[in-house]
């Protein structure tokens, strides 16, 4: 009879356990966050290489700096204008058949530009912002 009764305590706790496991993983309506303001434009410095062998950087610094430091993206020049807000946006692309996310970053305009995976200005993945 204890032997049952442990059973039974033990399963359940298993099964708890896992539940909320999966509520923490996904948190309430991350899936759906796409778009995440990250501060108005204030100024940006690009970084290249002298014989093409590497990416072309502008290193973009907003009025959230402190927060999030300078956002790498891809590119010579930044057409942003000083005060337009921006935001880092993920876009789920579908070439074939798997898809994976893309992270750029954009004004209320058309203007956007890619972003670099890894945020080396403070030390992290543009994964973890979302």
């Amino acid at each position: 009879m204890k032997k049952l009764l442990f059973l039974i305590i033990t399963i359940a706790g298993i099964s708890c356990s896992v539940s909320n496991t999966a509520k923490e993983v996904l948190g309430e309506d991350e899936l759906f966050i796409t778009r995440k303001y990250v501060g108005n434009y204030l100024d940006y410095r690009h970084t290249g290489s002298e014989d093409f062998a590497g990416p072309n950087v502008i290193w973009i610094k907003t009025t959230m700096d402190s927060t999030y430091g300078k956002i790498a993206a891809y590119g010579k020049k930044c057409d942003f204008s000083p005060g337009d807000r921006l935001y880092l946006k993920r876009v789920y692309e579908t070439p074939g058949v798997m898809g994976y996310w893309t992270y750029q970053i954009e004004n209320d305009s058309s203007i956007f530009y890619g972003v670099m995976k890894f945020q080396s200005d403070k030390d992290y993945l543009i994964e973890e912002l979302f």
